[in-house]
């Protein structure tokens, strides 16, 4: 899904119409091509996952309730958004 939107790259100026996420913050987009300088021209590994690789993933602290089972949840790989539908690692496998 992309989103329309009217934005600015931050790198070169150049007007951005479309992304494929909701920028939360818009002070720093870049259009494909400044992101594609950025990023380099490095191939892409097969076990390649991105800016999270083996061992590299963020996780963010917090205090959340499974909507479930009601079990704690203490720590997540991305910082919810809304915290009405999280779910625990096992009601989310189940």
């Amino acid at each position: 899904m992309m989103h329309q939107g009217d934005w600015t790259c931050a790198a070169c100026g150049k007007d951005i119409k479309e992304l494929p996420f909701e920028p939360r913050n818009t002070d720093n987009l870049k259009c494909r091509d400044c992101h594609q300088k950025e990023r380099g021209d490095a191939p892409r590994r097969d076990n390649d996952r991105g800016p999270y690789r083996e061992g590299e993933r963020k996780m963010f602290k917090g205090e959340w309730t499974c909507v479930v089972c009601s079990k704690p949840i203490t720590e997540l790989p991305f910082e919810p958004r809304h915290t009405d539908g999280l779910k625990c690692r096992d009601c989310l496998r189940a």
